[in-house]
């Protein structure tokens, strides 16, 4: 751990002036403490922006990134997005409250971003599980 507090020493002291150093501090934050929570945001408003999502979270806890996924060719908002948070505690609190409430006139739904990972995980181990028996099944026709 003693390595860390000089490079957490220089990061509080760039940080104030530039954009990569706050995110190196809140990444530090995060991995010091050791438990971080992120959740996924999905019905989000074309319009809301980072800062809106971060305030909104922000009372029910230390918000360390709030993110809004962008489309590339666009450049608007894909609806969706993840805040994190610096403890579990936090982020349940902040699923029970969110969840279904509104934010810039659309509901949202909160969820914890491991559970989505995992959930989409599945579906596609049973699509790649479908299509290999569909291949077997072509091969045994084939002889």
């Amino acid at each position: 751990m003693a390595p860390f507090r000089g490079v957490s020493r220089i990061i509080r002291q760039h940080a104030p002036s530039n954009p990569c150093f706050q995110r190196l501090l809140s990444c530090q934050l995060t991995c010091s403490r050791g438990i971080a929570s992120k959740l996924f945001i999905k019905g989000l408003s074309f319009h809301t922006t980072e800062e809106a999502l971060s305030e909104a979270f922000s009372k029910y806890g230390q918000v360390v990134e709030a993110k809004i996924v962008m489309d590339r060719v666009s450049d608007r908002s894909k609806g969706f997005g993840f805040v994190t948070f610096a403890s579990s505690e936090e982020a349940k609190n902040a699923t029970s409250g969110m969840n279904g409430k509104v934010l810039d006139g659309r509901a949202i739904f909160v969820d914890n971003a491991n559970s989505v990972r995992t959930e989409w995980t599945t579906n596609y181990q049973k699509r790649y599980a479908l299509q290999l028996l569909i291949i077997r099944m072509d091969r045994k026709l084939e002889h």
